[in-house]
């Protein structure tokens, strides 16, 4: 019996692309160090205080941090969403910095910053000069190992990295984050934020809460039992964004 003759593969046409056998590569990544110079450091000048050789040294020490962060996010684990890269100065540094004349102003000393995660916003913050003692608590491991590498590597004094849940930090050990003001950027919700805050933090300090667009509706809905604790907020629009820091200081 003679076998059935092959179909012979179709001929590609002259200038027809190739069909692909196999998964396109994703992108290489950027080098850090490429992406470090494409972003816009000069926008965080107005943001900081001193003589211009003072300034520039903030520059350089937040630049360094942010290459830390970078390498950390792309060889560790996420710090910051990949999206969030190529803007880390507009979304995170400057953010941050937002609060360096509100801090300055009520003259914190001691600041706890509640769920520091990559460090946002209390190393830019400390960077800059604000207070004169940081407590960074994170309840996840391997952003709390990060934070302790940034701090070492940039020789920060006066910092502690606490490995914990300020819930129960709070009800174990409340001596040890006792401070002046409390710190917090996208973390719990206003009332439960308020209810650790008002344990952690005396009479006549502060609680200074970066929030998102809908700030005014999570204020509503946290009911009225803050008012026992603290003061009347005072909210401060962060640029032109739809992000803002509200303050609220303790009775």
């Amino acid at each position: 019996m003679t076998p059935p003759r092959r179909t012979p593969p179709a001929r590609r046409e002259r200038g027809a692309p190739a069909r692909a056998t196999q998964r396109a590569r994703p992108p290489r990544p950027v080098d850090p160090e490429r992406l470090l110079a494409r972003m816009p450091w000069g926008s965080l000048w107005p943001l900081l205080r001193g003589s211009d050789a003072e300034r520039d040294a903030v520059l350089a020490r937040l630049r360094a941090f942010a290459g830390e962060l970078l390498r950390w996010n792309r060889g560790v684990s996420n710090l910051v969403s990949h999206d969030d890269e190529a803007r880390l100065v507009e979304r995170h540094l400057a953010e941050s910095l937002a609060g360096l004349e509100l801090l300055n102003a009520l003259a914190c000393k001691h600041i706890l910053d509640f769920g520091s995660g990559g460090g946002f916003p209390a190393i830019p913050l400390i960077l800059a000069g604000a207070g004169e003692r940081w407590t960074l608590v994170e309840s996840r491991r391997n952003k709390t190992l990060f934070l302790r590498r940034a701090v070492q590597e940039l020789g920060l004094a006066n910092v502690s990295v606490v490995t914990g849940r300020l819930e129960t930090l709070v009800a174990e050990t409340p001596e040890a984050v006792r401070a002046d003001a409390i710190t917090s950027r996208a973390t719990l919700k206003l009332g439960p934020t308020l209810g650790l805050a008002a344990q952690v933090v005396p009479s006549g300090g502060a609680a200074f809460l970066w929030k998102g667009s809908g700030v005014h509706e999570e204020l509503a809905a946290t009911g009225e039992g803050w008012r026992e604790s603290w003061s009347e907020p005072r909210l401060h629009a962060i640029s032109e964004g739809r992000n803002s820091i509200i303050v609220f200081t303790r009775l």
